[in-house]
C-alpha cells in the first residue's frame, strides 16, 4: 500500500525504509538478498543515488518514489495506492505518473488508486470506478477507459475520448450524484 503521506521512519535511510518492508516480506532470507532487493527497488523508480540519504534530505516527490519501490519491493499482486500524488506540485505529480505507468508496464501488477482527480484516472486507469457521495457509498459508475497506451496526457486534454471520459465523469459527479443537501 501506498499512502497519501509518504510514511518513511525520519532515522532510517531510504534504503533502509525499503529494507524493513522486504525483511518483512520475505523473512528467513539472506540479508545480502534483501538488501539488494531494497537497492533494485529504489533502482526501479530512478532513486540509486539517493540509496543512502535521509527522509530529511530529500524532496517530497523522491519521499514519495521511496514509499513506491517499497510497495513493489515486495512483489504484491495487487497494489493498493491512497491518493499517493495529492501533495505534490503539478510537475511532480505528472512525473510520478509516468513512473506509475513504466513500473506497472514492467512488473505486470494490478494497481486500484484512490483519486479525486479526473484527469490523473482517465490517464492512468483501465477502469474508473466513481462512487456515490455520503455515509453510505456505493458503486455508482464504472467506465472502461479504452484510449490506446502508451497514452499522451497532453493530447487526452484535446481528443474526443479524452474530453468524453471527462465530460461524463463530471456529468455524473455534479448532476447524477448532487451532494447530499444537508438538514437545516
Amino acid at each position: 500500500m501506498v499512502f497519501q503521506s509518504h510514511a518513511l521512519l525520519p532515522w532510517m535511510t531510504c534504503v533502509e525504509n525499503v529494507y524493513l518492508a522486504v525483511k518483512q516480506a520475505f523473512r528467513g532470507a539472506p540479508r545480502s538478498e534483501l538488501m539488494d532487493r531494497a537497492e533494485q527497488a529504489l533502482k526501479l523508480v530512478h532513486l540509486e543515488h539517493a540509496i543512502g540519504k535521509y527522509p530529511f534530505e530529500i524532496s517530497g516527490g523522491m519521499k514519495q518514489r521511496v514509499g513506491i519501490a517499497r510497495a513493489f519491493a515486495v512483489q504484491p499482486k495487487v497494489l493498493l495506492l491512497d491518493e499517493p500524488f495529492g501533495a505534490l506540485d503539478a510537475l511532480t505529480r505528472s512525473s510520478l505518473q509516468d513512473e506509475l505507468v513504466r513500473i506497472v508496464e514492467t512488473t505486470k501488477t494490478t494497481v486500484v488508486m484512490v483519486t479525486h482527480d479526473i484527469d490523473e484516472a482517465i490517464f492512468l486507469s483501465d477502469r474508473i470506478v466513481a462512487l456515490s457521495n455520503g455515509p453510505a457509498a456505493r458503486i455508482g459508475r464504472i467506465w472502461k477507459v479504452e484510449t490506446p497506451r502508451p497514452r499522451d496526457r497532453l493530447k487526452l486534454t484535446t481528443d474526443f475520448e479524452g474530453i468524453k471520459y471527462r465530460k461524463e465523469i463530471l456529468e455524473f459527479l455534479y448532476k447524477k450524484e448532487p451532494f447530499p443537501q444537508s438538514a437545516s
